[in-house]
């Protein structure tokens, strides 16, 4: 098999991969509260197959500290963490790869004021549950969207020198996948600027 050949067999492979939606489920997270060291342990054992190398670290000490400092996590009971309180960390991991510490923040304070806690009409645990189940619905439409994208790259510098071809193609498709972030990354921060804008910072109405 060629080198080119084996390069877009992988690719393919990686798309495919993502139809296996990842992440932590609901009931497999304990029903009882965790000191530091039981959440960062559950969460490198859940969620170790995200990690890019091998080395990396998924949730540290410090990384819990400093979200509870910037309001995105309440203060844990007696240096105890709930259920709710993990639940909003995976939001906070998946979240963080690309947005600011400060839309985080915007996007969970009104979420942890309606909904954290026992004794409202939707647990935090139903949202969450809700929302995994969307993207599970919607990651075959995902894989056969970046399928097209990448098939269309693999169609452009045909006249390129073969040793220059695979490169390009491959570059064409990884700046398609980086215009497709950058696009909903905007309408990420557009929603958030309009809909969950603190009120000290909100425009005055004109009259």
């Amino acid at each position: 098999m060629e080198k080119k050949e084996e390069n877009q067999e992988y690719i393919r492979k990686l798309i495919k991969d993502l139809e296996s939606v990842n992440y932590v489920k609901p009931e497999d997270i304990p029903n009882i509260e965790l000191y530091m060291d039981q959440v960062t342990t559950f969460m490198d054992q859940n969620l170790e197959s995200l990690k890019r190398y091998e080395e990396d670290k998924l949730l540290t000490k410090t990384m819990i500290n400093n979200y509870t400092k910037n309001h995105l996590l309440p203060s844990p009971n007696k240096k105890k963490y709930s259920k709710d309180h993990m639940l909003l960390l995976i939001f906070i991991y998946y979240m963080k790869s690309f947005m600011s510490i400060t839309d985080i923040q915007r996007l969970l304070n009104p979420l942890c004021e309606k909904f954290f806690g026992q004794g409202h009409t939707i647990s935090l645990e139903k949202i969450y549950r809700e929302i995994f189940q969307q993207i599970e619905a919607q990651a075959k439409s995902l894989t056969k969207d970046v399928i097209r994208k990448f098939d269309h790259s693999m169609e452009v510098f045909e006249q390129a020198e073969k040793e220059d071809k695979q490169f390009l193609q491959t570059f064409t498709f990884i700046c398609t996948l980086c215009f497709d972030i950058y696009t909903k990354k905007q309408l990420l921060e557009h929603l958030i600027d309009r809909q969950f804008q603190p009120e000290s910072q909100e425009k005055p109405k004109k009259k």
